[in-house]
C-alpha cells in the first residue's frame, strides 16, 4: 500500500510552527511521511533579540527551520527558492523574486511538479486571509489551492484533500488584544465552519521547542516576548493544547462531519487519525 503522505505548504521558516506543529508530529509519529514546502528563507524577516547582528538572515532562517523540522520529527523542509517580500518598512518591492511580484501561476507550477514527484494524499496551508493577512501566506494559499484543483488528473489521483488551517473567533480575539490588528468576525472563523480540531496536548513539548528553534524571531523583541506572563500562559494554553482545520477542497465523500481526523474516509487509510 502507498505510504501515506501529508504535505504542508507555507511561506516563512515558523509559519509551519506557530500553526501545525503538533499536527505534523502527531502524524509523523503514526508513520505518515510529513514533508513541509517553505516558499521563502525569510531573509526579510525582523531579528526580535536585542544586539543580535546575523551576516546572513536567510540562511541563519534556514537552519532554523531545519532545527524546528528535526525536532517536530517530519523530513527536512523543501524550499521553493522565492524570497520573502517583508513588511512595513523592510517591504522589498523592487525585488522580482520576492514571493509578492511572482505570478501565482509560476508558485503553482512549482508545487504541482512537488505534488507529482511526492504524491499526497493531504495538502495544508493558510486560510483564505493568510492567518494574518501577510501578503506572502495569500499569494501561497492562492498558488496552493489552485495547485490542489489542477492536479486531480495525476495518475495516482492527487491529493485527496486540501485543509485550512483555521483561526477560530476566539484565537483570533486573543491575537488582538496582544497587538494584532485583526477583525476576529474577519480573520476567525465560527465554530461550524471548522472540519477538525485535533488536540496536540500530547505534542505540547515538540511545539515549544519548534518555535524557540526559530531563535531570530522569538526573542524578547516579538509578539511573544512582550507578553506578560499571564498572556503568555493563556496563549500557551491556546496555541499548544489544539490545533484546527477548515475544508478547502476534497475528491473523496465526507462521511462525517467534524472529521476525526486529517485523513477521515480516505481509502487504506481508516487506521489514521
Amino acid at each position: 500500500m502507498t505510504r501515506p503522505t501529508l504535505l504542508a505548504i507555507f511561506a516563512h521558516p515558523d509559519d509551519e510552527a506557530f500553526s501545525v506543529g503538533g499536527t505534523l508530529t502527531h502524524y509523523a509519529r503514526q508513520g505518515v511521511r510529513v514533508l513541509l514546502a517553505c516558499a521563502t528563507r525569510g531573509e526579510a524577516g525582523k531579528i526580535t533579540v536585542p544586539g543580535m547582528t546575523v551576516d546572513d538572515l536567510g540562511a541563519q532562517r534556514e537552519q532554523e527551520l531545519r532545527d524546528a523540522c528535526r525536532v517536530l520529527e517530519i523530513e527536512p523542509p523543501i524550499f521553493l527558492d522565492y524570497h520573502d517580500s517583508g513588511r512595513y518598512e523592510r517591504t522589498r518591492h523592487d525585488d522580482p523574486a520576492a514571493l509578492m511580484n511572482v505570478n501565482p501561476l509560476e508558485i503553482e507550477v512549482k508545487l504541482r511538479a512537488l505534488i507529482e514527484t511526492e504524491q499526497p494524499q493531504v495538502l495544508i496551508t493558510f486560510d483564505p486571509h493568510g492567518g494574518y493577512g501577510h501578503v506572502d501566506h495569500l499569494q501561497i494559499h492562492r498558488a496552493a489551492v489552485a495547485a490542489f484543483f489542477s492536479t486531480g488528473h495525476l495518475p495516482y489521483g492527487g491529493p485527496q484533500r486540501l485543509y485550512y488551517t483555521a483561526l477560530t473567533s476566539e484565537a483570533a480575539e486573543g491575537l488582538s488584544r496582544m497587538g494584532r490588528d485583526l477583525d476576529p468576525r474577519v480573520y476567525g472563523v465560527s465554530e461550524s465552519t471548522l472540519a477538525l480540531t485535533l488536540n496536540v496536548s500530547a505534542y505540547a513539548e515538540h511545539k515549544k521547542a519548534a518555535l524557540l528553534a526559530h531563535g531570530t524571531q522569538t526573542g524578547e523583541q516579538s509578539l511573544l516576548g512582550q507578553l506578560s506572563p499571564e498572556e503568555r500562559q493563556a496563549m500557551e494554553r491556546r496555541m499548544l493544547g489544539t490545533e484546527s482545520f477548515s475544508i478547502g477542497g476534497t475528491r473523496t465523500a465526507l462521511r462525517s462531519y467534524p472529521l476525526r481526523g486529517l485523513f477521515d474516509g480516505l481509502s487504506g487509510f481508516e487506521h489514521l487519525h
